[in-house]
């Protein structure tokens, strides 16, 4: 996305970046504008009756400019969620927000029943290391109810300078009480993309979330990790779990790095002719090995292009629980060089024809939300070949044994490893992914 003209955004809400403030000035008709309804054109003259009455006896003065940018303001966010009027630092905080360095706390929010939703709190921030979880209701901010306040207002409130910290009340389901989580603010640095081998030749590959860069990004990963492995990769993991999305071409990017070819997306709007179709062209960059792809409630927008397309192409395990269902297209109109507007203009569509809005990707394969205990002994454990009298040795353990005597003999004790958890017990939905994926490639190598 640019500041220049239009770009297409499909972030679900707000990211608590730098803080908000009004600026002066006001939007103006054109003169070419025409009210063509009755009907509006009397809501035009309350307008006009409310704001005299404003300016004539509410309690303390009002500037007109803000209260039309309020006016503004309060139109865009009663269409939808998504629609809102950037004024300059809003429209420079989301330019901030899609290069991935801001300050806050690290959360995408949204609004919901007069309450704000945590969508997802992004990786390595203080959100996500203070325990904010996806779906996460905030009631309260400090000692301030957020019921009444608009999803800016609250914003501008769990917002601050780093080093400054907030207090939230939380409710989240499966707890009988609301929570307090403190937060400390801080400035947050998003990477993009992040990798790592799991496995011999499988792969792990994260994108936390999409911005402008991540699919030139994205390449570079699978090259570190073929790099790595000394040989093609034969399968991968895909990670977008709590991605809230970004830049619809970083979507399509990334979508195109696993296709040979064909529809990623479309887009389409009120009319038929606006319809515009995203294809995929680069080849596919694994020739062919598995992928699944992890998602979850978490998981919205762009996130949810990627796990439809590459579930409709039949190029792709999907992996998780249901997807958020952010399917609609937000376009940024600037409407100078420091405002604009964020409008809903399009929904988008995956290869197949189906549209996300409000009803998110279906896994193929589900995970419920399961937290993973090592079963400790009770000292007893079954009989062995090793427990058997007169049984044969084992050459290698034997020979082990004896370099071991030998080394105790001249003092030397040997290091202890230090005892790491299992990848079971720190990602339980990641060992299932890694189980799958290695069935996966041993049904790929037999054919």
């Amino acid at each position: 996305m640019t500041t220049k003209g239009k770009g297409l955004w499909l972030g679900v809400g707000l990211t608590l970046g730098v803080a908000l403030t009004a600026t002066q000035g006001v939007l103006a008709l054109k003169s070419d504008d025409r009210i063509n309804s009755g009907v509006a054109y009397q809501e035009v003259i309350a307008l006009t009756q409310v704001m005299r009455r404003v300016r004539e006896q509410y309690v303390e003065p009002v500037d007109d400019a803000e209260l039309l940018k309020n006016a503004i303001r309060g139109m865009l966010e009663g269409l939808d969620p998504h629609s809102s009027y950037l004024d300059a630092e809003a429209f420079e905080d989301m330019n901030i927000t899609t290069s991935g360095q801001f300050g806050g706390l690290g959360i995408e929010v949204t609004m919901q029943d007069g309450f704000v939703r945590v969508v997802t709190p992004l990786d390595d921030t203080p959100a996500q290391k203070a325990g904010m979880e996806p779906g996460d209701i905030i009631i309260r901010l400090d000692d301030k109810p957020v019921k009444g306040l608009s999803l800016r207002e609250a914003v501008n409130i769990m917002r601050g300078k780093p080093g400054e910290k907030i207090l939230l009340t939380v409710v989240r389901e499966g707890e009988t009480a609301p929570l307090e989580v403190e937060i400390t603010r801080d400035i947050i640095k998003v990477t993009s993309v992040k990798q790592r081998m799991l496995d011999e030749d499988i792969g792990y590959v994260r994108i936390t979330q999409f911005q402008g860069n991540t699919g030139s990004n994205m390449l570079d990963a699978l090259r570190k990790l073929e790099n790595e492995n000394k040989d093609p990769l034969k399968g991968l993991v895909l990670d977008l779990r709590n991605n809230p999305g970004g830049v619809l071409n970083a979507a399509v990017d990334v979508s195109d790095a696993f296709l040979e070819g064909g529809l990623v997306v479309y887009i389409q709007g009120r009319e038929e002719v606006t319809r515009r179709d995203y294809n995929a062209g680069g080849g596919d960059k694994l020739k062919g090995a598995p992928i699944v792809v992890l998602i979850n409630e978490g998981s919205a927008s762009a996130s949810e292009i990627v796990a439809g397309a590459l579930q409709d192409h039949n190029r792709a395990v999907i992996m998780g629980r249901k997807s958020f269902g952010k399917g609609s297209v937000q376009t940024i109109m600037p409407l100078s060089e420091k405002s604009a507007i964020k409008l809903t203009t399009a929904r988008y569509y995956t290869p197949s024809g189906r549209s996300i809005q409000a009803e998110g990707i279906e896994p193929d394969v589900e995970l419920e939300r399961l937290e993973f205990k090592a079963r400790e002994g009770n000292g007893f454990r079954r009989l062995r070949e090793e427990d058997l009298q007169g049984r044969l040795d084992n050459d290698d353990a034997r020979k082990q044994d004896e370099e071991a005597a030998k080394a105790l003999a001249k003092g030397e004790t040997p290091d202890e490893p230090e005892e790491e958890k299992s990848l079971a017990e720190t990602d339980f939905e990641l060992f299932e992914a890694l189980n799958l994926l290695k069935g996966l490639t041993i049904l790929n190598s037999q054919r």
